[in-house]
């Protein structure tokens, strides 16, 4: 049986300790305090949790307040001016509610659940790195998922990966009860109250208020389940220097509330008569700190010669000025026990572990942090055109909220000036048209498909890939199939120069290849082993089908162009396919009826 330290039990060591546990690993999860620790001591993050990383906790049963924690169901951003009124303000929806579970609550919880299953060690020590010696000694892996103490510096920073040398932004939290209802919006937080449970359910429902004040910082805040039930968390973040990094002669939680009542009086006169009244959840409501946003090398040598490999925040630690904390390292935990176990019962090597965090970087961890790296550095003029869009046109300030819960989305034209006026000129032609962009993609994505990778070999002997749903067999006689990549794909090109195409039909274990290949990269198939197929096609294994195919026609249609390709070779191995339905991945199974 496999033995594997998890080290740290926050977000993502908790729930990769509990999804090995799940698959049957014999797991050591080391932490520095117990569940009843945890709850008494102070909040750790603001942890706005949207709804593709919950989707990894969902997968894994791990989801327990659902029917408790307030839906945050849109992102309403206002861009304040010089005067303090708004000069930009709009509100849009998010595709599925997010949630904020303060990690006092989730953490102590999940360390329990645990404990109860039956597999597994809880070790409660602060680890060292003279720890970390013993643990890789006697385990076949060790994940360290925390940044703390000497650990700190177990994972050398990456200059490459790392723009700032140090904080930019002076981060405080507050959690508090007591607030007045939004104009138009749900009612106020309950508090410990709970005094009916139609009052609770009517609190349910919220947004991320996001104020951006060029030049003095960001004022976010959303509704939470904390320790004492509902509750809102306001989030500060103060340029340094400027008049919101004012927090250093604080010292009390009454001081730190009464400074956070300062700035919205200040800054924000609407949330102040909103929050005038609110008071402290606890006295271990508030936060305050610097984060220079970095990236760590993720392995480790130790003095004995073995390895470590690093995890979220230990090897990428994101300033919370787009709130992806939380969400990274949900993937984080995800992207590690995927690659744990496809691995098997090998050897866990320091290239494997090299491949474990670049596969996560690749999918995930780099945009993110180029999102909140962009934000950090100010709005540039494209930025800004872009935000002042979405005022007048909703699928702009969908595409921005998209952002929160999925930063890749925002590549390339958050970005890049030219990919913006491009982006926001497709923007506004639908907006002049009959259909509504996202609600006909929401429509349309109600018919499940399979799910397929097309690679082909560019004329100048690259390899090119691209994960596709839009596959479909158009004739036996001749054998011709069809898809449609999109105009805007950047390797559309290299597509239209090749003479052939491979279609491979995803297997039910391959979703990480369909991410991999739907993430932009330089190179998609660094570590994805590949053969030669017709023409230098890079022939990708295991798929339930592959198709070798001659491209004999191209056909423009709308924002996609159609190739129509005939059938030289296939294979048809067959087994459980990968499908997609409604922007999820599911598999398929048997009806019961047949």
């Amino acid at each position: 049986m496999r033995r594997i330290a998890v080290i740290g039990a926050g977000q993502a060591g908790a729930q990769l300790a509990l999804g090995l546990q799940k698959h049957g690993y014999d797991v050591t999860l080391v932490t520095d305090r117990g569940p009843d620790e945890i709850r008494r001591g102070p909040v750790m993050s603001s942890q706005c949790m949207f709804d593709t990383a919950l989707q990894s906790e969902r997968e894994l049963g791990l989801h327990h307040w659902a029917d408790r924690a307030p839906d945050i169901t849109g992102i309403a951003l206002s861009l304040i001016g010089p005067h303090g009124t708004p000069e930009v303000s709009w509100r849009a929806p998010l595709e599925g509610p997010a949630h904020s579970v303060d990690q006092r609550v989730k953490c102590a919880a999940w360390i329990e659940q645990f404990a109860d299953g039956g597999r597994g060690e809880i070790v409660l020590h602060e680890a060292g790195v003279n720890d970390l010696e013993w643990y890789a000694r006697t385990h076949d892996l060790v994940v360290v998922s925390t940044g703390k103490g000497e650990l700190s510096r177990l994972f050398p920073r990456n200059a490459e990966l790392s723009p700032y040398d140090r904080p930019r932004r002076a981060l405080a939290l507050t959690y508090v009860t007591g607030t007045a209802p939004r104009e138009g919006g749900a009612a106020a937080r309950e508090g410990t109250s709970r005094e009916t449970t139609s009052r609770a359910a009517a609190a349910r429902e919220g947004a991320v208020h996001y104020r951006m004040v060029p030049g003095v910082g960001e004022y976010f805040s959303f509704p939470a389940l904390t320790t004492t039930g509902p509750c809102d968390i306001m989030v500060f973040e103060g340029v340094p220097g400027g008049p919101m990094d004012c927090w250093d002669d604080v010292v009390t939680p009454e001081a730190h509330l009464a400074r956070s009542l300062d700035i919205l009086h200040r800054f924000f006169p609407d949330e102040y008569e909103r929050c005038r009244n609110a008071q402290l959840t606890d006295a271990g409501g508030v936060l305050r700190g610097r984060i220079t946003p970095t990236v760590r090398h993720p392995v480790a040598r130790l003095a004995s010669g073995r390895h470590v490999l690093g995890m979220a925040d230990a090897v990428v630690l994101n300033d919370p000025i787009t709130g992806q904390g939380s969400n990274n390292a949900a993937q984080a935990a995800a992207h590690y026990l995927d690659s744990i176990l496809r691995h098997g019962a090998a050897e866990f090597t320091p290239q494997w572990m090299q491949r474990t965090f670049d596969s996560f970087w690749r999918g995930w961890a780099q945009w993110a942090v180029g999102w909140t790296n962009s934000l950090l550095a100010g709005l540039s003029p494209h930025q800004r055109d872009v935000v002042t869009a979405a005022a007048e046109i909703p699928s702009v300030a969908g595409a921005l909220a998209a952002g929160f819960d999925d930063p890749r989305t925002l590549y390339r034209w958050w970005f890049e000036e030219a990919e913006a006026h491009r982006f926001l000129t497709e923007k506004r032609a639908q907006h002049a048209a009959r259909f509504d962009g996202r609600e006909l993609r929401r429509a349309l994505g109600q018919y499940a498909t399979g799910v397929t990778v097309v690679t082909a070999r560019a004329p100048d002997g690259r390899n090119v890939g691209m994960t596709a749903n839009s596959f479909t067999s158009v004739s036996l006689d001749p054998p011709l199939v069809l898809w449609c990549p999109g105009k805007n794909a950047p390797s559309l090109p290299d597509f239209t120069d090749a003479s052939h195409f491979a279609v491979h039909v995803l297997a039910a274990d391959q979703h990480h290849l369909s991410r991999q290949f739907a993430t932009p990269a330089d190179d998609k198939f660094r570590g994805t082993p590949t053969t030669p197929g017709i023409a230098g096609t890079p022939l990708l294994e295991g798929a339930v089908a592959r198709f070798q195919c001659r491209t004999v026609q191209r056909l423009d249609a709308g924002d996609h162009i159609i190739f129509l390709g005939e059938v030289e070779q296939y294979e048809a191995d067959g087994g459980a396919p990968l499908v997609f339905h409604s922007g999820y991945y599911h598999v398929a199974t048997k009806h019961p009826d047949l």
